[in-house]
């Protein structure tokens, strides 16, 4: 009878040996799970702040090509302008009667 009662009482300490060790096994993959959700976070907002500095760069050199393209245009502009006003003088000098010269 004594052997049955510590065979019983044995059988009652592994199961709570056995439930104990996977409890702490269920929280240690628990956090494993944890921590590996959370380097792939992690990952994904690197790529995702990579990603960002390639658009601002893109958008920078973009912003670039813009302003030089408006600064030559605006010498296009200006050095138009300029044959404008010289085409102008010129041709009314041309209806101006011209220099005599002396020598004729």
């Amino acid at each position: 009878m004594q052997a049955v009662k510590e065979k019983l009482h044995d059988m009652s300490v592994m199961r709570k040996v056995k439930a104990e060790a996977k409890a702490e096994e269920k929280a240690e993959k628990e956090l494993a799970k944890a921590r590996m959700e959370v380097a792939h976070e992690v990952r994904l907002a690197k790529e995702a702040e990579a990603e960002m500095e390639m658009h601002v760069a893109k958008a920078g050199e973009r912003a670039q090509k813009e302003i030089t393209k408006q600064a030559e245009s605006r010498r296009e502009t200006h050095t138009v302008e300029n044959r404008d006003d010289h085409a102008t003088t010129t041709s009314t000098n041309a209806n101006a009667a011209a220099p005599r010269s002396n020598f004729l």
